[in-house]
């Protein structure tokens, strides 16, 4: 194990160099306009983040598909039609000198009904077991082909756009994730029935994105550790995943877990995962092997310079990705790699008349839809020019979360 670990430069298949290994994870930031596009504020947002000397900075949450959203202000990327404005984000990154991936994603299931206003979509018509979430409907074959040229379309126009690479989401119960689970893909045909079949959907996105963009073009995946729900998507699972994954082309794969039924990825998991920072790092270890020579990230929990020291000078993980931390500590990988902090602080927001709320909704769930919206509301402000508010108290946090998704933010809330 080396001190300077972190410093380190992080050569990818694809022949890019990460300068090195912090990642500024992705976070929805909602901040598309009226039409879905990004403006000024997503630039501004991206320039402060440009400032704080990560190694790779991962925009959140960027749809393939405009008829399915996860929340209003999700940026789709459909066709060039935005192309001068996506040109303009990339270049608030790439212009301090920080490699900027897209985040490419479809919701499924987990679409918000107040930003689509019609039934959402999923590999079978399995609700969500949260209050209000309706009842998707099944696609059928030819939808799901065309999903797939989504994907790989969309990572045409970011490289046209001058990004770097993009990212596909298949963690936190969206839809490559309900392929992957046996909850929610129920189907019996060449898209699911067993674990080969269920897996069959990510593969073939990977396939298709890899073979469309260029070789020096990157392209990373976001893949659940497990989703943590009885008879669900397994640790096991997701090994064979990453097996099978090996020889695609893939420049980097970041581990994470959990859904927003399962919230794994808020920190909800056991206290001695809890004591040891990275929730996801024992079962990382397990998968070096698996990948070959594919670079591995961890998100997750990693507060303290020590613990991401550690974790990469032992060569348990390539990249440390930074989540929330980066929201309120916008330049945390300078503040880490110039030893002005040894521990990044996570703020934390939780429900109040706990007692009363307990008898009607899931309190982890509903602090975990708090704690993002909080987040969320920081992001809006750096947007805008502001500095994080950090006295914000809940009662902001909620009129601001219902002025933004409605009534339906109680039924179900989209990912990092």
């Amino acid at each position: 194990m080396t001190t300077n670990a972190l410093h380190q430069p992080l050569p990818l298949p694809c022949g890019q160099v990460l300068p090195n290994r912090i990642m500024k994870a992705a976070l929805s930031e909602a901040l598309g306009n009226s039409r879905n596009a990004p403006d000024e504020r997503l630039e501004r947002l991206y320039r402060t983040w440009s400032e704080g000397r990560y190694g790779l900075v991962v925009t959140g949450n960027v749809m393939v598909d405009r008829s399915q959203l996860g929340e209003p202000g999700n940026v789709v990327v459909e066709d060039e039609r935005d192309l001068e404005a996506l040109s303009r984000w990339a270049k608030a990154s790439k212009d301090g000198g920080v490699p900027i991936w897209v985040q490419l994603n479809h919701p499924g299931r987990q679409s918000n009904p107040m930003a689509i206003g019609h039934r959402p979509v999923a590999p079978s018509a399995v609700a969500m077991s949260l209050p209000g979430s309706p009842t998707p409907r099944a696609l059928s074959t030819a939808e799901i082909e065309g999903v797939i040229e989504r994907f790989a379309t969309a990572a045409v126009v970011c490289e046209t756009a001058g990004f770097d690479g993009v990212q596909i989401h298949g963690a936190h119960g969206y839809l490559v994730a309900q392929f992957l689970s046996p909850l929610t893909n129920l189907r019996d045909d060449e898209w699911g029935g067993d674990p080969e079949r269920r897996m069959r959907f990510l593969l073939e996105v990977v396939r298709r994105v890899r073979s469309r963009v260029s070789p020096s073009f990157a392209v990373g995946l976001k893949l659940n550790s497990a989703d943590f729900q009885r008879g669900g998507f397994t640790e096991d699972d997701s090994k064979a995943v990453l097996a099978a994954l090996a020889g695609e082309g893939l420049d980097l794969i970041e581990v994470s877990g959990g859904s927003y039924e399962t919230p794994a990825m808020m920190g909800k998991a056991s206290d001695s995962t809890r004591a040891r920072e990275a929730y996801f790092l024992d079962y990382a270890r397990t998968v070096r092997e698996l990948i070959g020579d594919v670079p591995l990230a961890v998100t997750g929990g990693f507060r303290s310079r020590t613990a991401m020291e550690e974790a990469i000078g032992a060569g348990e993980c390539d990249v440390v990705g930074l989540g929330r931390p980066t929201v309120t500590t916008t330049d945390a990988a300078a503040a880490l790699l110039d030893g002005r902090t040894p521990t990044l602080t996570a703020h934390q927001v939780r429900a109040g008349m706990r007692g009363v709320l307990g008898k009607f909704v899931n309190l982890k769930s509903l602090d975990g839809i708090l704690e993002l919206s909080w987040h969320t509301d920081q992001l809006h402000r750096v947007g805008a020019g502001l500095d994080p508010d950090l006295d914000r108290g809940r009662i902001a946090t909620t009129v601001a979360m219902l002025r933004r998704n409605g009534t339906a933010t109680f039924g179900r809330k989209r990912g990092v």
